[in-house]
């Protein structure tokens, strides 16, 4: 029995049909069921100001928007239903979706949970208004296996340690947080788009956004464009756990941005790897610990938002970083991939030219920005999140506190990766660093790491001018990280803040 006549599918960072929490919920609960999309000016606003016009997340959004739209369209005709579609708007959510939901009298609104401080606060004002006008809200959990305070410790605190969490994660998964929601059961009271509505999705230029190089990448977009990843990455996942750590091979899953911005289940994903490590196939293990470590980093969010403006631990907030005029400089340099450390360039250049960056390289471009030139992880953080197309905060935040052992279960403040060896070790025939930084590719494999150790003869040979055709090293490693421990010495000695 259908608990309202009318209902509207909220979709925002879970981009697909397929077992999808509130979509399920909105059809099984709804005689006529709509969907709509907004292209949220209250944040694409901020980009355009900050000049970020050729965006790849927006793109790759509308892109995925176009085969949601489709999707949508195909249940309603396999359920007799024409004109069923999505509904895309340009606008502030905050007050398009009030009023859509008003003009098309729905009962209820239904969305899956974001728990990002921003979205926390724009849901908790729609959710307001919806209210006031006598619409109801529900939302469902989607975007993790576990949320917010479903793990806890045996005291019930939320953890801030990983490989406990982990434990009490894997404890408490049954096969009913692995199944998936039966969407196509209930696809039949989906509703046509009325007149008013069938508007044509925006194109990015009417937003103000270009188009970027995002065709050109192996990024494939959409529901589609996920199953195809991860049907690519299940044939060798066995070799995840080695392969993960060595940017020029093909390691990772990929898959990072789609499970961003929802356009492949998490609990499809969680399924497959756990009963693969049930199998005893390492590298599915490993990767299932990535998936849990999202989760982590997902319920830290949640349970201790400060850290969004401040260090998880508070004594950190006491270290002084550089904020000078050089400091700015060399964080130009970082940006720019001209510290004159290949890795950490070929690395930056990968970001900048692609917007994804290998997970390995995102660990080693952090620790040189914190701890060898001693700039605030904030910095990058930044940066980072205007760069990487799969961007997330609970993730990115996690990772560049991780990196400057300033967040949970954190690199010791006294370990300090060495751009060099981490270069050596990990592309140890420099084939990602040829790949990225060509003016170097003629070096010899000896000298490739660390270009101010090359001969004469050797430069001449490989073309290479230091200073000219690739830069000097702009730090010394070594008398940075000896900065480092006494800038970092606060912590040790807390009578010291």
């Amino acid at each position: 029995m259908n608990s309202f006549d009318k209902g509207l599918m909220w979709f925002r960072r879970d981009l697909r049909t397929e077992d999808n929490a509130a979509l399920y919920h909105a059809l099984k609960m709804c005689r006529r069921v709509w969907c709509v999309f907004v292209f949220d000016t209250d944040i694409l606003d901020e980009l355009l100001q900050r000049d970020l016009r050729a965006d790849r997340r927006v793109e790759f959004i509308r892109a995925s928007l176009v085969e949601l739209d489709e999707s949508l369209r195909a249940l309603g005709r396999d359920n007799g239903v024409e004109g069923v579609g999505l509904i895309v708007l340009h606008g502030s959510a905050l007050k398009a979706v009030p009023a859509v939901a008003q003009k098309l009298g729905v009962q209820a609104v239904f969305a899956n949970h974001d728990d990002e401080p921003a979205a926390l606060a724009r849901d908790a004002k729609v959710f307001g208004d919806l209210a006031h006008a006598g619409i109801l809200m529900h939302s469902h959990k989607d975007h993790v296996i576990f949320e917010r305070r479903e793990v806890l410790t045996q005291a019930g605190h939320a953890f801030g340690v990983f490989t406990p969490y982990k434990n009490a994660w894997l404890k408490a998964l049954s096969p009913f947080h692995l199944k998936a929601y039966p969407v196509a059961t209930y696809a039949g009271t989906l509703a046509s788009v009325p007149a008013e509505h069938a508007t044509p999705m925006p194109g990015l230029s009417d937003m103000g956004f270009e188009t970027t190089n995002l065709a050109d990448l192996a990024m494939p977009t959409g529901m589609s464009g996920a199953h195809q990843l991860f049907e690519d990455f299940v044939e060798r996942i066995d070799r995840y756990d080695e392969a993960r750590n060595f940017p020029a091979i093909k390691g990772p899953s990929y898959l990072g941005t789609h499970l961003r911005f929802g356009t492949i289940s998490i609990r499809q994903l969680a399924s497959v790897a756990y009963q693969m490590h049930l199998q005893g196939i390492k590298g599915a293990s490993t990767w299932l610990s990535e998936l849990v470590w999202r989760d982590f980093y997902h319920q830290v969010l949640a349970n201790f938002p400060h850290v969004v403006e401040k260090a998880f631990k508070h004594e950190y907030d006491a270290i002084k970083f550089e904020r000078d005029k050089r400091a700015k400089e060399l964080f130009a340099a970082w940006c720019e991939g001209r510290t004159g450390y290949p890795l950490v360039d070929a690395a930056m250049a990968q970001i900048n030219q692609t917007g994804y960056m290998h997970n390995r390289l995102r660990m080693v471009v952090a620790s040189f920005l914190v701890k060898d030139l001693g700039i605030h992880w904030q910095w990058g953080e930044r940066y980072f999140a205007d760069h990487l197309i799969d961007f997330d905060l609970a993730a990115n935040n996690g990772g560049w506190q991780w990196a400057s052992s300033s967040g949970c279960d954190a690199q010791p403040w006294f370990r300090i990766f060495n751009p060099v060896t981490q270069s050596e070790k990990f592309d140890p025939e420099a084939k990602f660093i040829r790949r990225y930084l060509p003016q170097l590719a003629d070096l010899p494999d000896a000298v490739i790491h660390a270009p101010w150790r090359a001969n004469e003869i050797e430069l001449a040979a490989a073309g290479v001018v230091l200073g000219d055709t690739y830069p000097h090293p702009i730090v010394d490693h070594a008398v940075a990280r000896e900065r480092t421990l006494l800038r970092y010495a606060v912590v040790k000695n807390p009578n010291k803040i």
